[in-house]
């Protein structure tokens, strides 16, 4: 029986458009075994997993468990945790880092805050400070959400650790597993399907020199799904890699079609007609369904550079 993933590959399904929504990552250093729902279904105690989720909910932050690569005892349990935050947006993008031997204290967090980009609460709360090391490259490895992740994450991150990349974690659940492996990549928040090490190591250079690498790349998690797609299609059109230089400015209509104006930061603006299709033929979503479905799709179907006398009206 074909895996998802591959069934997914096989159709050739576009990865535009496709990544997890979060302005804020927040990440939790838990090792162990994690089940589907990761925070309640951990070595974490599932009070704090649930409280966690929803002191979250509708701030913009995402707060995902993290481990390094490798084996995992069930019964090892970190005295000191390492916890991440990052914000995604483009001209003020961020990763500061802290470790705690209380997980409880990520509840004092201001996740408004956190969700608006503002760094301070991190560092009051938890005396994190700016990231110093290499960009984190984390690989969904959840193989309870869908074995896809376990069956192509784990291998890819155990790949990159061996190899070096020191800011390799596997993380439990960046969504699309269809499209395994997958990846995220901090600060800038963008998303990576059927990822390989080599591509891996590409992306995470050009993190280093403030360049985004659009080849496999599913999208911003600063942007809703339509404004992936339309981002990353300007950056196709205009030959732009720099990380900062782009922003979703606007979104106006709703599905199945949407226009996106796209700005950059020296003052161009483009016009990008986004339609959501359905993948064809219906196929699993998940390994883990015998249910077929058509996975929504962003396709775009115009890119049009605003002149100075179309902004102005």
């Amino acid at each position: 029986m074909s895996t998802c993933s591959t069934v997914s590959r096989g159709l050739d399904e576009p990865l535009s458009g496709t990544a997890a929504t979060a302005r804020t990552w927040l990440l939790l250093e838990q090792p162990g075994p994690w089940g589907a729902q990761a925070l309640t279904s951990s070595h974490l105690d599932p009070a704090l997993g649930r409280a966690l989720e929803a002191a979250t909910e509708g701030t913009g932050v995402r707060i995902a468990l993290i481990r390094r690569p490798g084996r995992h005892a069930d019964s090892r349990t970190p005295t000191v945790r390492q916890v991440y935050a990052a914000h995604t947006r483009p001209g003020n993008a961020w990763l500061h880092a802290a470790t705690t031997r209380d997980p409880r204290r990520l509840l004092d967090l201001d996740f408004a805050e956190l969700g608006a980009g503002d760094h301070h609460t991190f560092g009051s709360a938890l005396h994190g400070r700016p990231h110093a090391g290499d960009p984190l490259a984390l690989v969904c490895t959840n193989g309870k959400r869908d074995q896809c992740c376990a069956l192509l994450g784990r291998p890819l991150a155990a790949e990159l650790a061996a190899s070096g990349v020191e800011g390799t974690w596997e993380v439990t659940h960046l969504g699309g597993h269809r499209f395994s492996p997958t990846l995220l990549v901090l600060p800038y928040g963008y998303a990576y399907g059927r990822a390989e090490a080599h591509a891996v190591k590409e992306v995470l250079h050009g993190v280093q020199e403030g360049r985004i690498v659009v080849e496999g790349c599913r999208g911003s998690s600063a942007w809703e799904r339509p404004g992936q797609a339309a981002e990353l299609a300007v950056r196709a059109y205009a030959d732009e890699h720099a990380a900062d230089a782009l922003a979703v400015v606007r979104t106006e209509g709703a599905a199945p079609r949407w226009e996106v104006t796209v700005a950059h930061a020296d003052g161009r603006r483009w016009s990008v007609v986004v339609a959501q299709g359905a993948s064809l033929p219906p196929r699993p979503e998940s390994c883990g369904t015998s249910v077929l479905g058509s996975p929504a799709r962003m396709d775009v179907v115009a890119v049009r550079e605003l002149t100075t006398t179309a902004l102005a009206g």
